[in-house]
């Protein structure tokens, strides 16, 4: 009978280093360090500590899951890099998996996921809602008032903020950002699935460039 899954998932999207690691349906393990900098050189001796505490080793691992964001731009690309080059030094799959999937593991009912964006602005997307949102980055005090449907709560970094503004709900995540990507990462492997990559969104109203595109010049 074959063992169960073992899943690394980990994120360092926002100003932490975390990583989880799942076996079966458990997590065994599992780390969150709350830092502004510094996810490059700590996230591969966190992952070690990780695998070592659960007396694991890299050629145990079935896959691994790998935070996209949105979030922070370095942040991201640590961590899918990170993701790309485990999952082809080791020969298994790389999940990415967004943090709007991720805060809406284990929501109950209609939720609109709210992460913490620059300059008073949140990362938005609308789970089991009536209205299909995002995903979007905009100003929280330009949220219109009739997202606010029966039932809605608002769920992540920025959900408290988003919530007083619509006057809904406020639901703590069910997971931890790095055990959620785990989870997710354990349920989609098997599937063939593209490589990670970032993703990256930009304010609803951003404006186009002001100056104009370099010249590209053909060697013919």
């Amino acid at each position: 009978m074959p063992s169960d899954p073992i899943v690394l998932g980990f994120d360092t999207s926002a100003a932490h280093c975390a990583a989880a690691l799942l076996s079966g349906t458990g997590i065994v393990a599992a780390r969150h360090e709350e830092m502004g900098r510094g996810q490059a050189e700590r996230l591969m001796t966190l992952l070690e500590e990780t695998l070592s505490e659960a007396g694991v080793a890299w050629s145990n691992l079935d896959a691994i899951g790998v935070g996209t964001g949105p979030g922070n731009f370095t942040g991201i690309r640590i961590s899918v890099s990170a993701a790309r080059g485990l999952a082809l030094g080791l020969g298994i799959p790389a999940v990415g998996v967004d943090l709007f999937d991720a805060a809406a593991w284990g929501a109950p009912g209609p939720a609109l996921i709210c992460h913490t964006a620059p300059r008073g602005t949140a990362y938005l997307r609308s789970c089991g809602m009536v209205r299909d949102i995002g995903p979007v980055q905009m100003a929280i005090d330009t949220i219109p008032a009739d997202w606010a449907e029966a039932g809605l709560s608002c769920i992540g970094s920025a959900g408290a903020e988003v919530a007083a503004h619509l006057g809904v709900s406020h639901v703590p995540v069910a997971h931890a950002p790095a055990v959620a990507v785990a989870r997710i990462a354990a349920t989609r492997w098997q599937v063939p699935q593209p490589r990670p990559a970032p993703l990256y969104l930009r304010p609803a109203d951003a404006a186009p460039p002001r100056d104009a595109p370099p010249v590209i010049l053909d060697d013919a």
